[in-house]
């Protein structure tokens, strides 16, 4: 339940922010405390391992080897023929190999190299990548014996996807030395046997508050690889954007915010295929019956969105650094959003209106009506065939057996004067999440006349009609051989009801998963309190030590926990920043999600997880990824001040 909410105390509040808040860059402008410059990565520091994440069983030793840059493959077994191992060595070799070349200057160059030849072994020739595939590998990195001339390294996978992540270990076992201009491998011999503690090792991106071009969405997708995530979660629409072509409704994308933030179907496909050369399925989500308006993005242009159920720690529009700058905005947000926020609500539906006239009206019958447009008419079998239709063509796209259905934020019912107070308490995540996003929607169904009637005829609550649609809903995907992933709201209201081969996302808060495995049904672990990256005041630690098997004791239970995925809403993130959003945080859930929790234990934090992780978030700047400082307090802010990348 939600904490409790004072309002008497509401007045004092926006001055005593305003002035905390003006007086803090005064006091911290110039008194920053000194970074210390000497990096605690020393050389010849062997106590720790620099493998992000942490494989689940390995061995090393003390000797250096150095690499050839002409480095070559040899693939061979019955997956020796694949295309995705030999384009993934040419993009590993890029990356490692980023400073060697002939340098016009005589730089110092080795005559013989340790290592020439890397070996790539794939058991099997199956190219599928659905839930569960192998992503085992071992990787043997050998020093010169006697018998050889040159050092051994060799991968083997039962499948290409195990390679892949061989690989991945590989490149981050390799290091440029800036002395000798070679790269080396340190703490050769290496036997690595590696597997993921979870099958779903997720992120979610949101494409619907912030369109993101293609090119970003590749660019998430291979850091994601650098942590060895597996599902991309593609929240594609939701009420305020319907980016996505689909062939049989065409003018669903006229939801889009504009012609030039779309995805064609072409766009859809080559996300998908660029996903799968990295080990990454793609789950896609279309969020029904609520999320589904696609109507409200004339609120982002003002700052002012009348979905206020994810403001993430932050006020919406307001970032750490311009609420430094501007402490005023502060004050004016929390005066919007308390006196404008509930009069928004009624005004809604006539501004949709005034903008369906410049961005096309769509499928306006999927509404129950003019005034009242989500969730949608569960009384027309028209919306029930639309939703088919576009499962249809989307199941041409997404192979990924699992297709996400929403059913979060569904409210059936709701008084007006907790309505109110819920505007007024917009900046409280807890009652923001539990409280707002549930009245986000309103009661449509009971307030609209046709809907109504068709409630009274089949003796049905709104919550019945609820129940209905999503188990409707879960029908349509399964005969289109998918198994149905829905928010938890849909467990937490009719789980007995829910379809057996359901899948629960877990989001609200702890304790999910434990109801969903002991009942017989699967669950995806997405804490909001540490996985939601857009609570911008969540730790790295916090977000390294979830648990998704928190509370399970019983071996087959913890078998039906999948996994888990952290969730990059978009409202106050877009191209600009998402990257800086999702790194390093998301690699700390990577590794809670790939290491078996006795190689990478909880208790781990304080001491070598953070040196290897802010180790891990310097490796992803060199490979060009955006990521923020590990230790600064507001996720995604520039350094405090002139020091180490391996000291922030």
């Amino acid at each position: 339940m939600s904490p409790k909410f004072h309002t008497q105390n509401l007045h004092s509040l926006p001055y005593i922010f305003t002035l905390l808040l003006s007086i803090l860059p005064i006091i911290t402008s110039r008194t920053l405390p000194p970074i210390n410059s000497s990096s605690h990565l020393s050389d010849d520091d062997s106590s720790i391992t620099y493998l992000w994440p942490l494989p689940s069983e390995f061995t090393s030793g003390n000797d250096t080897l150095t690499v050839d840059p002409d480095l070559s493959l040899s693939v061979s077994g019955n997956g020796g023929n694949s295309g995705i191992v030999t384009e993934a060595f040419e993009r590993y070799r890029t990356i490692v190999f980023k400073h060697v070349g002939s340098s016009k200057f005589g730089g110092i160059r080795t005559l013989g190299y340790d290592v020439s030849k890397l070996t790539v072994v794939v058991n099997s020739s199956d190219e599928e990548l659905q839930l569960g595939v192998d992503e085992s590998y071992t990787l043997l990195v050998a020093k010169s014996n006697g018998l050889s001339v040159i050092g051994e390294v060799t991968i083997q996978a039962n499948t290409v996807y195990g390679a892949l992540r061989g690989l991945e270990t590989f490149s981050q076992l390799c290091g440029f030395d800036y002395g000798t201009k070679t790269v080396q491998i340190y703490k050769a011999p290496w036997f690595i046997k590696d597997k993921p503690r979870f099958v779903f090792r997720g992120l979610l991106l949101d494409t619907s508050r912030h369109y993101y071009p293609i090119d970003i969405i590749k660019q998430i997708i291979e850091s994601m690889s650098y942590a060895k995530l597996n599902v991309l979660h593609w929240h594609i629409i939701d009420e305020q954007s319907f980016p996505l072509e689909v062939p049989a409704y065409p003018k669903l994308w006229k939801g889009a915010y504009t012609k030039w933030e779309r995805y064609t179907v072409e766009d859809a496909y080559e996300i998908v295929n660029f996903a799968k050369m990295r080990g990454i399925n793609v789950m896609a989500e279309i969020d029904v019956p609520g999320h589904a308006e696609s109507c409200f993005a004339f609120f982002t242009v003002f700052g002012l969105t009348p979905e206020l159920s994810r403001s993430h720690g932050l006020l919406d529009g307001v970032g750490p650094f311009s609420v430094f700058t501007i402490p005023s905005t502060i004050y004016m947000n929390m005066l919007l959003s308390a006196f404008f926020c509930f009069f928004l609500q009624y005004l809604a539906a006539s501004f949709c209106n005034f903008l369906l006239k410049f961005r096309g009206t769509g499928y306006p019958d999927l509404w129950p009506s003019d005034s009242c447009k989500q969730p949608l008419d569960v009384s027309k079998n028209f919306t029930f065939e639309v939703l088919s239709g576009i499962l249809e063509d989307m199941r041409h796209i997404f192979p990924f057996e699992l297709f996400h259905l929403g059913g979060d934020e569904v409210n059936t019912a709701i008084d007006g004067k907790l309505k109110l107070l819920g505007c007024l308490a917009n900046f409280s995540i807890w009652w923001d999440k539990l409280v707002i996003g549930a009245f986000s929607i309103s009661d449509c169904w009971k307030s609209t006349p046709h809907v109504n009637q068709w409630l009274q005829d089949r003796n049905m609550t709104a919550k019945d009609a609820y129940q209905y649609f999503v188990l409707r809903a879960q029908e349509i995907a399964i005969s289109k051989n998918w198994t149905p992933v829905n928010w938890e709201e849909t467990f937490n209201t009719f789980g007995e009801k829910l379809n057996p081969r359901t899948v629960v996302h877990n989001w609200l808060g702890g304790g999910v998963c434990p109801k969903v495995v002991a009942q017989g049904l699967k669950c995806i672990y997405s804490n909001q309190g540490f996985w939601y990256l857009d609570h911008l005041d969540v730790p790295w630690d916090s977000v390294y030590d979830a648990e998704p098997l928190e509370g399970i004791t019983d071996a087959s239970e913890k078998e039906r926990v999948l996994g888990g995925e952290v969730c990059m809403w978009s409202e106050t993130a877009d191209p600009s920043n998402v990257q800086q959003t999702i790194w390093p945080r998301a690699a700390a859930a990577a590794e809670r999600l790939w290491s078996s929790i006795e190689s990478a234990p909880r208790s781990n934090t304080s001491e070598t997880a953070l040196t290897r992780l802010q180790y891990f978030r310097c490796l992803l700047t060199r490979r060009g990824v955006q990521a923020s400082p590990v230790t600064n307090f507001y996720a995604r802010s520039p350094p405090y001040g002139p020091g180490s990348c391996y000291d922030q």
